[in-house]
């Protein structure tokens, strides 16, 4: 294990080992360092962990407590392995090429492993709400484990989603948007959760398909479609629903890193903030 204070924040490094994974999985806490334990705090997990690492996460989170934007929140970032591509994804089900299929096992450990470890660690701490965000494929994988498990979190955050999830190749004749997109059949077929709230993400330079040729790239089109689907079981943009478009957003860390704080301010602003 590892700590040190950076700017008034606790970041700690641990490695975790996994039964259900096979693996060891490198995790980085983010906390403030001087909360108090008598005050409820956040609990937000991000996979793809190294990547807010390398974006400064701490000192990001560490400005936006000293300037009074957001309330506390305890951060878990998630370093992906090897078998990223396999275990990032969907439960339900893997894509056409066969991605995605450990995403049950994954979800085993955040669930079955990770969590009740968090709570046992920081066991002095009172947490008021969980969330999950993610970036890409990790996107995916926050959007479809919160989707899945109401019971348990109540945000999730989607930067660049992978939200193209199908079963089938769209170059295959049969592909149809309606039925072999998993995630929107998935929120479809699903129910309006109380509660649970939703923040998308994309860059207009995220990528260049556009498979369908009405001049909007597929990362916006899919993510679009799936807010579409929310909004149709009763969530509402603007109340429990947010979308952040960046102009100049790419697909890579600098652009997610222009989003995070949003993000951030978006789920956790102080109510004087």
């Amino acid at each position: 294990m590892q700590t040190e204070v950076s700017t008034g924040i606790m970041v700690e490094t641990i490695e975790l080992p996994s039964e259900a994974l096979q693996r060891t999985i490198t995790i980085n806490f983010y906390g403030p360092s001087n909360h108090s334990a008598n005050q409820p705090i956040g609990l937000l997990l991000f996979n793809d962990g190294q990547d807010i690492e390398a974006m400064g996460f701490d000192k990001m989170v560490a400005y936006l407590l000293q300037t009074e934007a957001i309330t506390p929140l305890l951060c878990v970032g998630i370093h992906a392995g090897d078998e990223r591509m396999l275990e990032y994804g969907m439960i339900s089900s893997p894509d056409f090429k066969g991605r995605g299929a450990k995403a049950g096992l994954y979800r085993q450990f955040i669930i079955e492993e990770l969590l009740p470890y968090i709570h046992t660690r920081y066991a002095h701490l009172t947490f008021n709400e969980t969330a999950f965000a993610g970036f890409s494929l990790g996107g995916l994988s926050a959007l479809d484990l919160v989707w899945n498990h109401p019971e348990i979190f109540s945000k999730v955050g989607v930067f660049s989603g992978s939200l193209w999830w199908r079963s089938k190749d769209r170059k295959d004749k049969d592909f149809s948007e309606a039925n072999h997109r998993l995630m929107h059949r998935q929120i479809k077929q699903g129910k309006y959760q109380p509660g649970m709230k939703f923040f998308f993400q994309c860059g207009e330079l995220d990528e260049t398909e556009d498979r369908n040729g009405n001049n909007v790239i597929d990362s916006i089109d899919d993510t679009i479609d799936v807010m579409r689907e929310l909004m149709a079981k009763g969530w509402l943009e603007g109340r429990n629903m947010r979308y952040l478009q960046l102009p100049d957003g790419k697909h890579d860390i600098r652009s997610w890193a222009k989003a995070v704080p949003v993000f951030l301010k978006w789920g956790w602003r102080r109510k004087s903030a």
